[in-house]
């Protein structure tokens, strides 16, 4: 039996099974960020989609395998723009600088919310395990890809995921704009985009 594909507009050409996936896990990202694993059907995803959700569970298995292949996604898009931001330091192979350049990089792609909203979402839902394990390939491939690419030491790596961690609690949570003595220390030397 071959795979199911969608028509696109116009009468373009048939979208591959791996395309399909592709553009449902985009949606899915946008859906998963807003609500999270637990509360999100995978209809509303389907509709965004504009498949129906037994298509979304003919490429997936089952909501859960949306929601991995959905963290999958989130967290190659971050090492990539960590890898991208890396090769803009080219004028320096220090590590500090090469970790500079990879932190600017990290900056600019958390203006899409999405990204960390569904990263705060599935580590909140670590008790499954499957979730788990794709928190850890992803937090794992990070971790590799900054050592690598920067030639920091341990020590300094730690640092970088620890500031990128307080990245999303300020972004989240809109520390940037409250005037207070204990939100000011938090945020002290750290800016984000809006």
């Amino acid at each position: 039996m071959t795979s199911p594909v969608l028509r696109s507009q116009a009468g373009a050409p048939r979208s591959t099974a791996d395309e399909q996936r592709t553009r449902i896990v985009a949606h899915a990202l946008a859906g998963f960020s807003r609500a999270g694993y637990h509360a999100t059907p995978v209809a509303g995803i389907a509709e965004a989609a504009q498949v129906s959700p037994a298509y979304v569970f003919r490429l997936f298995p089952g909501k859960l395998g949306l929601f991995v292949a959905t963290i999958d996604y989130c967290y190659e898009q971050v090492a990539s723009a960590l890898l991208a931001g890396a090769e803009t330091s080219s004028s320096s192979s220090k590590p500090d600088d090469v970790l500079e350049a990879m932190s600017l990089a990290y900056v600019d792609l958390i203006r899409d919310r999405d990204l960390i909203m569904l990263q705060v979402h599935a580590q909140s839902a670590c008790d499954v395990p499957e979730i788990r394990d794709a928190v850890h390939r992803g937090l794992a491939t990070i971790v590799r890809e900054v050592s690598r690419a920067s030639g920091a030491d341990p020590i300094a790596v730690q640092r970088f995921i620890a500031y990128g961690q307080l990245c999303h609690l300020i972004v989240q949570a809109g520390l940037d704009d409250v005037r207070e003595s204990w939100a000011e220390l938090i945020t002290a030397g750290m800016s984000h985009p809006s």
